[in-house]
């Protein structure tokens, strides 16, 4: 009897062993852009709103971000950028209110906190722009693994910016999960960020 006990227990969490094993796990977002999930670099900085107060990545916890560096002379890839992921965010609808858009200068020396503001909300005036001391900008840049580099003009102020032109999408949990690159197009930009975004949220 006690081994019939012992047989019937057994098999019952054989039973319950297979079933687990069997059980689908949910699926991972799929992504149109490059997923960079695990990725041990750019969790979190501390830079300056166009109000000169400190703003730290963890700050948008919650919602998911997109994060681009560029400058607001750039002629092309800036602009272009900008537009795809303001054309994303209509796509999105109400749920871009879910969507952090945070734009960094990495020229400083023009892009003042008016301009700033002005550029960033000429695209969708949710959008916000950071800056921070050339110095505070760099380290930035360099953890985001993003390079950039003053091209002289014909005059000192007529200088161009060449820079790294990929975004970088961030869960609603803080955790880099997506590097779009230049030229994906809006849809990209809205499919990755609504994978992200997720039905449940």
């Amino acid at each position: 009897m006690d081994a019939m006990k012992y047989l019937i227990r057994a098999l019952a969490l054989m039973l319950v062993a297979c079933l687990a094993a069997c059980s689908p796990e949910p699926a991972a977002p799929a992504f149109s852009a490059t997923d960079v999930t695990g990725i041990d670099y750019a969790r979190d900085f501390s830079l300056v709103n166009t109000s000169g107060k400190p703003v730290r990545l963890s700050d948008y916890r919650g919602k998911v971000v997109a994060v681009f560096f560029g400058y607001t002379h750039c002629p092309d890839a800036c602009p272009t950028t900008m537009a795809e992921l303001a054309n994303a965010m209509k796509k999105l609808g109400a749920r871009a209110d879910k969507v952090q858009v945070l734009f960094v200068s990495v020229d400083p020396e023009r892009d003042t906190p008016d301009v700033l503001a002005a550029y960033a909300g000429a695209f969708d005036p949710r959008f916000r722009a950071l800056t921070g001391t050339p110095e505070a900008i760099a380290r930035v840049a360099g953890d985001f693994k993003v390079v950039y580099r003053k091209v002289a003009g014909d005059h000192a102020a007529e200088y161009t910016i060449d820079h790294s032109a990929g975004t970088y999408l961030y869960d609603p949990d803080g955790r880099l999960r997506v590097y779009v690159p230049y030229g994906s197009g809006a849809d990209v930009f809205a499919h990755d960020i609504g994978a992200l975004i997720g039905p449940d949220r």
